[in-house]
């Protein structure tokens, strides 16, 4: 019913930039909260950064200060600007929301997960 789809993710240079986008699409009605959550290998998946309806943001300490988060409601896109990655940055990067669908507009709130872009922060 509905699809994340990330794009953006590849091999950046420390000290670099990169962008994530993520449209989301399908049956929405509304997206309260939506964001980014990274798995590195041999960790368990952690918070980046999300963003609520209302442009209320949350960041995991150790992206401050150098990550971005933004989005685009007519668009129903999320974007992450990464500024100066670090090595740790490097992991898969997977898009979240929490979804209201045309078929349960009043109904809870439902996850929705992304495929997961790779992000490579490497010289």
């Amino acid at each position: 019913q509905v699809q994340l789809v990330e794009s953006g993710g590849g091999l950046v240079q420390p000290g670099g930039s990169l962008r994530l986008s993520c449209a989301a699409s399908g049956s929405i009605f509304t997206i309260y909260a939506i964001g980014w959550y990274r798995q590195a290998p041999g960790k368990q998946r952690e918070l980046v950064a999300s963003i609520t309806s209302g442009d209320r943001t949350n960041y995991a300490d150790s992206v401050k200060g150098r990550f971005t988060i933004s989005r685009d409601n007519a668009k129903n896109t999320v974007y992450l600007q990464m500024n100066s990655p670090k090595h740790e940055d490097t992991a898969d990067y997977y898009c979240h929301a929490d979804v209201r669908t045309t078929s349960s507009r009043y109904g809870n709130w439902q996850d929705y997960w992304g495929q997961g872009t790779q992000v490579t922060v490497s010289s």
